[in-house]
């Protein structure tokens, strides 16, 4: 029987009409209505037509996690008077339940993903309902995407309805072809916000790491929540850790229970805190709990104020989960929790100055999430770019770049980006591809046990999602842990490992495809035609929302083989298919690291099994706050066999030439990646490369290596100097121009040289010369402009030093330029006299030898004549007569 009276208090009732008439009128629309209002329960029933109103249509619910999927269809079949299965019915990885007269169907995005893929026309859907897609997960995003093309080139009659309690509805509207915008009037319940920051500075979040002070501190004002307010506390958290340390944290208090909500918790839990408790209750969670869900018996949020996100390391090679503020919608969302039965309080655990710098909206996954698994559904949808498909945020030229770059190394698009066939069956597992790839290509080279697929899909579940940090970092003790653990891991490991076996067995395995998956092709040729072109193909198998697709950063090879153990999956079989997963992390010990194929480095906690393991294949890791190697947290032992095979696309053997150690290094080397494999002595190196690796040492340690004489020397800075001032055609000497130009001055020199010594027999002069600008004729012109040595009056021939080459210098000895009343010159440049005592010391320094001698010579003379009697010192220099000799030797 119908629950009329809950049906009647729900507020979105209101808007059920308006939400009608837009679908009637426009076949799309964006319906907003705030938390507890029935948006996710009494609308599908509505537009179904289960309640008596409207014809009877089938509608599909797409939520964005498992639990909440089954939380709104048992709900759903609760207001009709109903059992899941009946005329509502769910379908998560792994659990359908779904009869022969549902109506409403709920299902993770990932499902309906997988789905569209299979049937783009979704033959027998009337109306699909996008839930919560202010989330602006990547599958959301991508089914929304899929779901307005097959609209509009397939199905104009599909209705399409875009929900939630705060996303952006103008950028929905604009999505759907302008779609109305339906709201429906909230929860009349206020909520009364509750400002409480730590009393002392806590540390920002970085990575996965959350300061303790933050945690100790959400765990005070939990008990301060429970002392001030009545009813259930709901605090969430952003990630499993945290909700098991702040948990630690609240023991002690006596009748409450504590519960911990999370995506990895057992269903049974997820379960319980659904229905009304018998005692009151502290329900710890993540995100899951912030949208879809609600938990009877909440009167008090407690919100830490972070969520988790996904970022990729293209650098690296790594990606992972981590750490940032929540934006302000989420923490509407949350607070949104303690309103919907009654009035309620959330307490922040942040400032309230703070609040205005959250950003606005959760960031989308398509901006900072590894985009592999989109790029391969992109691609077997037939838009191997995404340019034609329907999306809020396009996504980021480099991460679709590096997708297509894994895609077509495990060979699941061509070089055009084009599906190909192992593409199309690496989307219908409903894996990441990188762990299909392994799935598929270690039981086709029987690397496993006896060949079949069962090992392999243990290996792979338990990469899928990845274990309680208690079963260790070796996977291979992970992978016992879980076959004999009756944990909620081992029981979700265990389904995974089912629907594995079932997908690599069932149809389409192989190259000649049956049954639906052949069906399914022609359709998908079908709808080429109507549509873009040729070029898409389809997918059979379904998978939600919490399937290896969300996880980034996985690698690509090719082939695998074993290292330790036999039967079953060994030891060294684990290692293999980690190894095909995430060729790019195979890893070889190097000194008290680990050195990746990728050129990462990685270390291994002191703790660690799997310490002193010649090589590894590394299936997890991140970069710890203020360390520049990576950190394995889950690995496996591999040999170097399985390493060349699994990352065979990395394997090469090449000559090296370099300049490494003060001379040039000529070896051949065999390496994977970044790792060396063998090294041999090259003694017929090409001299190309030779060539090359001397340059490097040019560059590196400069030009210094050749033979540069004192003559080389003044010629080369007295062409810095004529560049300068005259500039063309003298040549430009310096070190960035002479490297530019060694083809023109330093062969054929360079081209007989093979390592530093013949560098050092180069006479640099000599080679410099080369530049004079001979074609012009101005070489010849090169002493009259820049003299190495000019005629002073004594008449000596002084060199000049052109270190300098705004103004050159002149050393000489004061008697020396008696009588001269100009300073010299050279190129129209007054020369900087360093006139010099007898002994050769500086005793004045001018470029005005007029003004010298009538200003600073009668102090130069009154210091020096009594030091040196011997020299003339005559009061007026400017008519003196200039000598090199002591007053003796003039006397002669």
């Amino acid at each position: 029987m119908i629950r009329y009276d809950a049906l009647d208090a729900l507020p979105v009732r209101e808007a059920l009409p308006a939400l009608h008439d837009a679908l009637e009128g426009h076949g799309t629309a964006v319906l907003v209505a705030p938390p507890g209002t029935g948006k996710t329960t009494s609308v599908p029933l509505a537009l179904a037509g289960l309640l008596g109103e409207g014809p009877a249509r089938r509608v599909v619910v797409a939520e964005p996690r498992r639990i909440a999927a089954r939380a709104a269809a048992r709900r759903m079949a609760w207001l009709l008077g109903e059992k899941p299965g009946a005329s509502v019915g769910y379908s998560v990885r792994g659990e359908r339940v779904v009869g022969r007269h549902t109506r409403v169907e709920v299902v993770t995005t990932g499902v309906l993903l997988q789905r569209l893929q299979r049937d783009q026309e979704l033959a027998g859907v009337d109306v699909v309902m996008l839930d919560e897609c202010h989330e602006r997960h990547l599958d959301a995003d991508t089914t929304a995407a899929f779901l307005w093309d097959v609209r509009q080139t397939l199905r104009p009659e599909l209705r399409l309805v875009a929900a939630s309690a705060t996303t952006d509805a103008a950028g929905w509207a604009r999505l759907l072809g302008g779609a109305p915008v339906v709201e429906a009037e909230g929860v009349s319940h206020p909520v009364e916000v509750v400002w409480a920051p730590p009393t002392r500075p806590v540390r920002p979040p970085h990575g996965m790491r959350v300061d303790p002070a933050l945690l100790a501190h959400v765990a005070s004002v939990t008990r301060r929540a429970l002392a001030e307010r009545d009813g259930d506390v709901l605090c969430f958290l952003p990630g499993v850790g945290e909700i098991s340390r702040v948990a630690g944290q609240l023991g002690g208090l006596g009748d409450v229970e504590v519960l911990q909500v999370h995506g990895r918790a057992p269903a049974t839990v997820q379960d319980a805190v659904l229905v009304p408790g018998t005692r009151r209750r502290v329900v710890l969670a993540t995100s899951v709990a912030e949208s879809s869900l609600t938990v009877p018996g909440v009167r008090v949020v407690v919100d830490a104020g972070l969520a988790r996100e996904p970022r990729v390391d293209h650098g690296r090679g790594l990606s992972a989960l981590t750490t940032v503020r929540a934006s302000r919608a989420a923490a509407r969302q949350r607070a949104g929790r303690a309103g919907r039965e009654a009035p309620g309080a959330v307490y922040r655990c942040w400032a309230e100055a703070e609040d205005a710098r959250l950003p606005r909206f959760p960031a989308p996954e398509i901006k900072v999430a590894d985009l592999t698994a989109f790029a391969l559904q992109a691609a077997c949808w037939g838009d191997p770019d995404a340019s034609g498909l329907a999306l809020l945020d396009p996504p980021p030229a480099g991460a679709m770049a590096a997708a297509r770059e894994v895609l077509a190394a495990v060979g699941a698009v061509d070089s055009a980006g084009r599906a190909t066939e192992r593409g199309a069956r690496l989307v219908r597992l409903g894996l990441h591809p990188r762990l299909g790839r392994a799935l598929l290509d270690a039981e086709g080279l029987g690397a496993v046990g006896d060949g079949t697929s069962d090992a392999a899909a243990e290996v792979v579940a338990l990469l899928s999602e990845e274990p309680p940090r208690e079963y260790g970092d070796d996977l291979a003790a992970a992978l016992r842990a879980a076959r004999r653990g009756n944990d909620a891991y081992g029981a979700r490991w265990r389904a995974e490992v089912r629907r594995l076996r079932a997908a690599v067995r069932g149809p389409g395995k192989g190259a000649a495809a049956q049954g639906p998956e052949r069906d399914a092709a022609a359709q998908g040729s079908r709808r080429d035609a109507a549509a873009r072109g040729p070029g898409r193909v389809v997918a059979v198998e379904e998978a939600g929302r919490d399937t290896a697709p969300e996880r980034p950063g996985r690698g690509a090879g090719v082939e695998g083989a074993g290292r330790r153990g036999s039967g079953g999956a060994g030891d060294g079989s684990v290692g293999v298919v980690a190894a095909l997963a995430f060729p790019e992390r195979v890893a070889r010990k190097d000194g008290a690291s680990y050195l990746m194929v990728s050129g990462t480095r990685a270390e291994l906690p002191e703790t660690s099994a799997l310490r002193g393991e010649p090589w590894i294949a590394v299936a997890v890791a991140d970069r710890p706050v203020g360390r520049g190697h990576a950190r394995v947290l889950l690995g496996a032992a591999v040999d170097e066999a399985a390493a060349r095979l699994a990352a065979g696309a990395l394997l090469e053997e090449r000559d090296e030439v370099h300049w490494g150690d003060g001379d040039v290094v000529a070896r051949r080397v065999e390496r994977l990646g970044a790792v060396e494999l063998t090294v041999r002595p090259l003694t017929d190196a090409d001299p190309g490369l030779v060539r090359d690796a001397l340059l490097e040492g040019l560059r590196q340690e400069g030009l210094g290596l050749l033979r540069w004489s004192a003559e080389a020397d003044v010629l080369r800075k007295r062409l810095a100097f004529l560049r300068r001032r005259l500039g063309a055609p003298w040549p430009d000497v310096s070190d960035e121009a002479l490297h530019a130009r060694v083809d023109e001055w330093l062969e054929p020199e360079l081209g007989r040289a093979r390592r530093r010594a013949d560098l050092a027999r180069i006479d640099a002069g000599q080679a410099l010369a080369r530049l004079l600008p001979w074609a012009s004729g101005e070489a010849a012109r090169l002493d009259e402009l820049a003299p190495e040595r000019i005629l002073v009056p004594s008449g000596s021939r002084v060199r000049i030093d052109y270190t300098d080459p705004g103004q050159p210098v002149l050393a000489v000895k004061l008697q020396e330029m008696f009588g001269l009343q100009r300073s010299p010159e050279v190129a129209g440049v007054p020369l900087l006299v360093h006139l010099l005592s007898p002994a050769g010391r500086p005793a004045a320094v001018t470029a005005d030898l007029a003004s010298f001698w009538k200003d600073g010579y009668k102090g130069v003379r009154a210091e020096l004549r009594g030091r040196y009697p011997k020299h003339p010192w005559p009061e007026d220099p400017a008519t003196a007569e200039p000598t090199r000799h002591t007053k003796a030797r003039l006397a002669k």
